[in-house]
């Protein structure tokens, strides 16, 4: 694919060139196109070097073939990485007073921006109002990294990792699929101006401070399906409890580790979205009693076990209309029957019945699933990659969320 690179002048744009790289290394053309600011940080001939093209940062290079059109129009892909708060606030304003910016302006196709700056500055009214116009006009807007900062300071602003990054425009890379339901292939924008919440992973419940109760659940399939919701427009929030699998970039994260936290965190967030995927595997029960020294092995212990809050119960009788929630039935045997049961008990739109027989899938790349509806199946897919299994999901949400946004 035909990527335009955008890199405006911060001290995270080293990180770039990282990704540059990873998109080279996977078989892309990209055109590197920094301010004049980001040319202080990296200079023009590490650009040229890493991507085997010339760089410009100004309007009147190469007038004659009027780059700062062609660029956009050529582009099937523009992300700005980093964007400072100063190249968000000439984009929503639609200046044109570089080559970057006036290549946005004629961009046609997906348009992400990776912010990086102070947090003062990220928190900013004028920031926010930036960046939320730019959602509002169809842009992409990654949600930056919290952690160390320049200097000594520390908190929202920093620029996620190269590898992160990457794997959230693979979102926006992947060649366009046709629609379910016959319609034209098309690069999928279907979320955009929506809020998800997507739930992933599996709680832990003490026994004392070394023993717990859990679940094989690795999380993968919540982060695929929160990245394809990230990559298909919407702002997601993604409550992930214990996962093995790195979170992707761009969305606000939460992190809880028992049943009761994820409780909280999710029946509060659902009440501000527009849909809701419960993809996590909390544990149903946990210990009456959870000792505070480790439990020695001197003969048996007996466990008194007490059920742990019902979070998709809970979710579902709060849904607002239109509102669209997903749950899971993750199953071994009488998957169809127990999953419509699960899906009407709880308040449910639609239920994914996940086949975990063996336990094949917990940290596989790879799952078996059937989406049913109050109607009967919606889809089917078996031993398919989790990404496939997220956008199946997204295909049955988009095509039930009310048109205009929330109500």
């Amino acid at each position: 694919m035909e990527i335009v690179l955008g890199v405006s002048g911060g001290i995270a744009a080293y990180k770039a060139c990282t990704l540059l790289r990873l998109l080279k290394e996977s078989g892309h053309d990209v055109t590197v196109v920094p301010t004049e600011a980001a040319l202080r940080f990296v200079g023009e001939a590490t650009w040229e070097a890493l991507s085997g093209r010339p760089v410009a940062s100004g309007v009147f290079s190469d007038v004659s073939d009027v780059k700062h059109v062609r660029l956009g129009r050529r582009a099937e892909l523009v992300a700005v990485v980093p964007a400072t708060a100063d190249l968000l606030a000439r984009a929503a304003s639609g200046r044109a007073d570089d080559l970057l910016t006036s290549t946005l302006l004629t961009a046609t196709c997906p348009v992400v921006f990776a912010p990086a700056m102070h947090t003062e500055m990220w928190r900013h009214p004028a920031t926010q109002a930036n960046v939320a116009v730019l959602r509002e006009r169809g842009a992409h807007v990654v949600e930056p990294d919290s952690g160390r900062l320049t200097g000594a300071d520390t908190g929202p602003g920093r620029l996620p990792e190269a590898e992160a990054l990457f794997a959230l425009l693979k979102g926006f890379l992947a060649p366009p699929r046709p629609a379910r339901g016959g319609a034209n292939a098309e690069f999928t924008r279907d979320l955009v101006g929506r809020r998800v919440l997507v739930t992933a992973g599996g709680t832990r419940e003490a026994i004392d401070p070394v023993r717990f109760i859990g679940n094989h659940s690795s999380g993968r399939q919540g982060i695929a399906v929160a990245a394809a919701a990230a990559a298909r427009g919407a702002e997601v929030t993604l409550i992930a409890a214990h996962v093995d699998a790195a979170l992707p970039a761009g969305i606000e994260v939460h992190r809880v580790a028992t049943t009761g936290q994820l409780y909280d965190a999710t029946v509060k967030a659902a009440r501000e979205v527009d849909a809701a995927v419960l993809a996590a595997a909390p544990a149903d029960f946990r210990p009456k009693e959870s000792s505070d020294r480790k439990l020695k092995r001197d003969g048996d212990i007996d466990l008194a076990l007490t059920s742990t809050p019902d979070i998709a119960a809970a979710v579902g009788k709060a849904k607002r209309p239109g509102q669209i929630l997903v749950v899971f039935a993750a199953e071994t045997h009488d998957g169809p029957e127990h999953a419509q049961a699960k899906r009407a008990k709880k308040g449910a739109d639609l239920v994914v019945l996940n086949d975990v027989s063996g336990g094949a899938v917990f940290g596989s790349a790879e799952n078996s699933v059937t989406v049913f509806d109050e109607r009967g199946e919606v889809d089917a897919l078996a031993d398919v990659g989790k990404e496939s299994v997220a956008d199946a999901i997204w295909d049955a949400v988009a095509a039930r969320l009310p048109a205009g946004g929330r109500d």
